[in-house]
């Protein structure tokens, strides 16, 4: 299988991490959004969204939306329950980093990171911090409660949320004062399945 991607990118990195973890091996295909590499006529073919990341299948089918591509990669294993209220548990934690983490944390850093902070987004980038922690905040205190967010294993909600928390940092966020979140970060990055964002560049 293909994964086209960006290895800075949060939502790509969370596929390879969750193929990585798993022992699934990806062939990765850099792909620049700056440079317009998903507006071509080859990547909307696969891809009419034209977003990253993206998995292309052995049979030439594709899957977009990060995590769909996780939860596809993750059928079957230990990270995505079956248990219907342990999946929909999983699943919140997924909707909630969709809708209230990354439209707040990965934006910044794409502002900040992707583009230089230029001043006409200036305004933006101030607006949309608050609810940035308003999100560490709810992370915060679900990892005071228990090991990992849905409770004492690791799944795919963890490795979704980790991807752009671990860097939240670059966009201009200051996590120490969260301390569940840090012992979190610092349990998942110390397990054997764990690789670090940009791994797969190049490949």
């Amino acid at each position: 299988m293909q994964l086209w991607g960006d290895h800075r990118s949060g939502n790509c990195y969370k596929c390879a991490l969750t193929a990585a973890w798993l022992g699934i091996d990806l062939a990765w295909v850099d792909t620049d959004v700056l440079q317009g590499q998903t507006r071509t006529p080859e990547f909307l073919q696969h891809n009419p969204n034209g977003k990253i990341p993206l998995l292309v299948l052995d049979d030439g089918r594709c899957l977009s939306e990060s995590n769909a591509i996780v939860n596809y990669l993750a059928h079957g294993s230990a990270l995505l329950p079956t248990e219907p209220y342990a999946l929909a548990v999983v699943q919140q934690w997924q909707f909630f980093e969709q809708y209230s983490h990354e439209p707040h944390i990965a934006v910044a850093r794409f502002i900040r990171l992707y583009q230089g902070m230029p001043a006409e987004r200036q305004a933006e980038y101030e607006a949309i911090i608050p609810g940035g922690y308003r999100a560490l905040d709810v992370m915060e205190t679900q990892l005071e409660k228990t090991a990992y967010l849905t409770g004492e294993r690791v799944t795919v909600a963890d490795l979704c949320l980790f991807a752009y928390t671990h860097v939240a940092a670059d966009g201009g966020f200051d996590l120490a004062p969260y301390r569940a979140i840090q012992r979190w970060l610092q349990s998942i990055q110390a397990q054997p399945q764990f690789v670090p964002m940009g791994h797969q560049r190049g490949k």
